[in-house]
């Protein structure tokens, strides 16, 4: 497959909305350092471009990601020299996986078909939530290999699920089916097979109704608080200075279409339902 067809970004379907697809379903869209390279430029596309609001990530055919292409690994020797997708983390630089070095500055919604595993599973922690088809299995399936999680699954996934379910995770790499996932918070929807993508996109436009500045704000001031602050304090300071500053901006508006009737007795109406 030509690499300019490894990663597929569709702006246009769903304005506002970026549906960022790895596409390599004749290897259950397992990722190779070009495949890696692509989806890495593709997200960052969608973080600097202005009119994009929401990225749904998913792959195509019947499978999210198989992980790592190991068919590209095993030709490596101890003597290879570092692929371009395998320095040491700087900051937001490419992962081996691509993103996987990234806290995405825009919400992203991960369509879960089929397998999610090993760095697939990690690919998946990097959105904010992932919308599962009912027969679609998470692992930590490298174990077998003695091949390690260095795409975040050790840091991603128990701040995710806990520290236990996490560790149940990585020591036995068992599969983990959608209605598991759900219980345990690592699948945020369980859908019918076939319907992920459209039920990301419906979520997708959802957030995008809502007042963006508020929305993105709170979301950064959680992902500091769980991967940044240095303490409770830390945390709690962060969060109000940060939106204390949205307050004058979209806060003052809100309550006053709340003051004229609008969203009473926790209604949703005028937005699309979850």
């Amino acid at each position: 497959m030509a690499e300019s067809n490894l990663v597929l970004t569709d702006t246009t379907s769903n304005p506002g909305i970026s549906i960022i697809s790895i596409n390599r379903p004749q290897r259950k869209n397992a990722v190779d350092p070009a495949t890696a390279k692509k989806l890495y430029e593709a997200m960052l596309a969608f973080e600097a471009d202005a009119t994009q609001k929401v990225c749904v990530l998913t792959g195509t055919g019947d499978t999210f990601c198989a992980g790592a292409d190991l068919h590209n690994v095993a030709q490596k020797t101890v003597d290879s020299p570092p692929a371009e997708n395998l320095q040491p983390v700087n900051d937001r630089n490419l992962g081996p996986m691509g993103p996987s070095r990234l806290i995405v500055q825009k919400p992203v919604i991960a369509a879960v078909a089929g397998y999610a595993v090993a760095g697939g599973l990690e690919l998946s922690l990097v959105a904010d939530m992932r919308v599962v088809e009912e027969d679609a299995i998470f692992g930590v399936f490298c174990r077998r290999w003695g091949v390690p999680l260095i795409d975040g699954g050790t840091v991603r996934l128990q701040a995710i699920v806990g520290l236990g379910r996490a560790l149940d995770m990585i020591l036995t790499g068992r599969p983990v089916g959608a209605q598991e996932a759900l219980a345990m918070g690592l699948a945020n929807r369980v859908v019918p097979k076939g319907q992920a993508l459209q039920q990301a996109l419906d979520i997708a436009k959802q957030l995008i109704a809502f007042p963006e500045l508020c929305m993105n704000t709170d979301r950064r001031s959680a992902y500091y608080s769980a991967y940044e602050a240095s303490s409770f304090q830390d945390a709690m300071s962060q969060e109000f200075n940060a939106g204390v500053k949205v307050v004058s901006k979209e806060a003052i508006a809100g309550a006053a279409k709340f003051s004229k009737g609008s969203g009473r007795h926790g209604s949703f109406k005028e937005f699309s339902k979850l």
